[in-house]
């Protein structure tokens, strides 16, 4: 696929592209069990019962409108045509969820473009939870003024759909020492509360901005007092924890939890530790669809248990 997509591609098109190179995670939910859909497959056959009437949820994420600079200089852009492309597929996403960092500088303007871009997402259910570069004017700011509504303004909270738990939780207002993300008392409080009444074979999606486990300490990429909400999640059978912020793949599995860090629709950043500093990381214009992608996670009720995939937008 080139750099350069059409401006109106086929349905079919559309879907070939975006599973060559994905521009939303995209998965299917059908009694509790999380699958993802094979889109080179829906957009290879002209029989879409195998995939109609099944409720779909995406994940977009690390979207930064406002940015502008050489390391992806129209996010917006990409941002639009990721919406375009999830638009065209032949069955409607039953829900979206946005991983943080909508905006990079929390501005009203930049809120204002996100906010319109979004509600073009053919979607009846928009979750998201903030990334620090949405909540950079505090926690009575634009972010919650926007998005608040459904967790009474504290930014975490908990849905169902199909089966499946979604958590969505908050690390981004309260920074450690080595800007480690934080969740605090009252959150962890809320968390356990939360969680008390599922019972073990429920499967669990947490999302989350940070890490929920130390990647690299001196960069900040972690969450400090993540432990304790491990506590809580480590009795569940399948337990599957995303986040976005550091812009690419790291994995983990820690018994039945598994955790995975997103690449970025944006741009890239930097290995742990390789550089001054994370930041955004300009690549010749060649390379950067290979550093941006989605990720796809398929939850199985038998076994009961997470696998997951990436694919970059190259």
């Amino acid at each position: 696929m080139s750099s350069d997509l059409p401006s109106q591609p086929s349905r079919r098109n559309a879907l070939k592209c975006l599973a060559f190179g994905g521009a939303g995670t995209v998965f299917v939910l059908a009694g509790g069990v999380l699958t993802p859909v094979h889109l080179a497959l829906a957009a290879g056959t002209e029989d879409k019962s195998a995939v109609s009437g099944i409720p779909l949820f995406l994940q977009i994420s690390d979207s930064h409108i406002g940015f502008n600079k050489e390391a992806n200089p129209d996010v917006a852009g990409t941002l639009k045509q990721t919406i375009d492309y999830v638009n065209a597929m032949p069955v409607k996403p039953a829900l979206a969820i946005h991983t943080g960092d909508i905006t990079h500088l929390s501005k009203p303007a930049e809120f204002d473009l996100a906010s319109q871009l979004l509600s073009g997402l053919n979607v009846t259910e928009l979750h998201t939870v903030p990334g620090e570069h949405d909540v950079t004017d505090g926690p009575q700011g634009e972010y919650f003024k926007r998005f608040g509504q459904a967790s009474d303004n504290r930014g975490y909270y908990s849905f169902d759909n199909h089966g499946v738990h979604f958590v969505g939780l908050v690390n981004v207002m309260h920074f450690k020492p080595n800007g480690l993300g934080s969740l605090g008392d009252e959150q962890l409080a809320w968390l356990e509360n939360d969680l008390k009444g599922r019972t073990s074979s429920t499967p669990i999606v947490v999302f989350v901005h940070m890490p929920m486990w130390t990647i690299y300490e001196p960069w900040g990429w972690g969450t400090g007092d993540a432990g304790q909400a491990m506590e809580y999640l480590k009795r569940f059978g399948s337990v599957t924890v995303i986040n976005g912020h550091i812009h690419q793949i790291v994995s983990k599995v820690e018994g039945n939890i598994t955790f995975h860090t997103a690449r970025s629709t944006a741009y890239p950043q930097p290995t742990a530790g390789n550089g001054p500093g994370p930041g955004p990381l300009v690549v010749p214009g060649d390379q950067l669809r290979k550093m941006l992608g989605v990720t796809s996670i398929s939850i199985s009720r038998h076994p009961l248990a997470a696998s997951l995939s990436d694919k970059t937008l190259a």
